[in-house]
């Protein structure tokens, strides 16, 4: 096999001179084992094992797998660590700025490696989704023919980003984000590692708890954070990484916020009663807090969604759709962008009409039924499309709304034990005076009165 001599230089350089290279590349895993997170694509007999030869039958597995993830949860890693399980020529190229030239360029390269020395190539495609339809055509004939195998990297979802001929050839599999347990490990490793800091210096629990509000399930970004506080602790001749020493290496004050604990449901319980009070300043600024601290966007617009029906409703019907845009956005692009998706939908729901009115109206039904008031369906609203209906008497009677003016029918609808109740009380605010107006000339109709 002919060597790289760029890698083994670039490997010899760095071996000699850890510091030589950022924390996240030194401390970058070197076997599956080492790897942090991820242990549901791990395990003994996985697609990963078999494509580093571990197992009956050495090396196998398919020609191009997909790896879709948060930002930091190991994609660029796992295509290092089969790369050098297994000995293949190792190539890299970011969709941002390479393109079908560069790609060919690469496969051309892999075919001649192949045929001359044995030598298999591993293609490593950042940001793949960045890649239009006629580039990620380009790929499909080295997939098909082996001429290398492919690992694609995105942060996007793949049935949407990624043309359907190189999905269905490709082995997708899922990345988590890192649990705080997870990154507290590697930053635990690479404060003792010789790769790392190699025992230079300690990391205090309140240190250690803002690195992991700041690295928000990333794990380059709390390697980074991480050498840039040892930095500036070794330039004060300090060996102790305090809270204000890290807090100016990474020019961010610690946010007092708990992901698992009070502070958790506080700031989210502030952020909502902010929305329902209209403050949109003071929403604003618990929204803030939650993204400072490593908060799950999901779980953010999970709530801004509840907030939409809960305090909002028909006084403004638009709201719960800008909640439900924003979650399918912030599911598509993730953090840092989804903040602006995020303020967006708070300050929409924070300045819109608010109403309760649909919240308390279902509570009201389910608190009767729940009491046992839920009698028979009446004998002309039951089904009628089966044998044998007509003879119990089901549907008749029944007065088809549509062929009435006005398209409702005076009958009656509930059943007897609440015929007669009221649960929707509209407000006369926003859009939904517009439905009590509506509302009261309907029941009017149907009541006749």
């Amino acid at each position: 096999m002919e060597p790289d001599l760029f890698t083994a230089a670039a490997e010899d350089r760095q071996a000699k001179e850890p510091g030589a290279s950022p924390l996240p590349v030194r401390m970058r895993p070197r076997t599956l084992d080492e790897v942090v997170g991820q242990q549901h694509l791990l395990g003994a007999g996985s697609p990963l094992r078999r494509l580093v030869g571990e197992g009956a039958g050495g090396p196998a597995g398919p020609a191009s797998v997909i790896l879709w993830g948060p930002p930091g949860t190991g994609k660029t890693t796992l295509a290092y660590v089969v790369s050098h399980a297994t000995n293949r020529r190792f190539v890299e190229l970011s969709a941002i700025t390479a393109g079908v030239k560069e790609v060919r360029a690469v496969i051309d390269s892999a075919r001649r490696e192949s045929g001359g020395y044995g030598r298999e190539t591993l293609l490593f495609l950042d940001e793949i989704h960045r890649f239009s339809k006629a580039q990620q055509d380009s790929l499909l004939p080295a997939v098909e023919n082996r001429w290398v195998t492919l690992i694609a990297a995105t942060t996007e979802n793949p049935y949407f980003s990624i043309i359907s001929p190189l999905l269905s050839r490709s082995l997708l599999l899922t990345l988590e984000a890192l649990t705080d347990e997870d990154i507290r490990g590697l930053l635990h490793r690479a404060l003792s590692d010789a790769r790392g800091l190699d025992g230079a210096v300690t990391l205090p629990e309140d240190a250690e708890a803002h690195l992991l509000r700041i690295a928000g399930g990333d794990a380059r970004r709390a390697l980074t954070a991480l050498e840039a506080g040892a930095g500036s602790a070794l330039a004060r001749g300090e060996d102790e990484i305090t809270l204000p020493v890290l807090e100016a290496a990474v020019d961010r004050a610690a946010v007092k916020y708990d992901r698992a604990g009070d502070q958790h449901y506080d700031v989210a319980s502030a952020l909502i009663k902010s929305i329902r009070g209209s403050d949109v300043d003071a929403a604003l600024h618990y929204l803030a807090r939650m993204i400072e601290a490593g908060e799950d966007p999901r779980f953010i617009a999970r709530r801004l969604m509840i907030s939409a029906s809960e305090d909002i409703g028909l006084a403004d019907p638009q709201a719960l759709q800008t909640a439900v845009a924003a979650a399918q956005a912030v599911a598509m692009i993730g953090f840092p962008e989804a903040r602006i998706t995020l303020s967006q939908a708070t300050i929409a729901l924070a300045l819109a009409p608010k109403s309760n009115a649909a919240y308390l109206a279902i509570d009201a039904a389910l608190s009767d039924v729940r009491k046992g008031l839920a009698g028979p369906v009446p004998a002309h609203l039951r089904d009628s499309h089966y044998k044998g209906a007509t003879k119990l008497g089901h549907g008749e009677g029944y007065a088809y709304p549509h062929d009435l003016p006005g398209a409702i029918a005076a009958q009656q609808y509930a059943p007897d034990e609440v015929h007669g109740k009221r649960y929707y009380e509209p407000t006369r605010y926003g859009a939904e005076a517009r439905y009590a107006d509506v509302l009261d000339r309907v029941r009017e109709r149907l009541t006749g009165e």
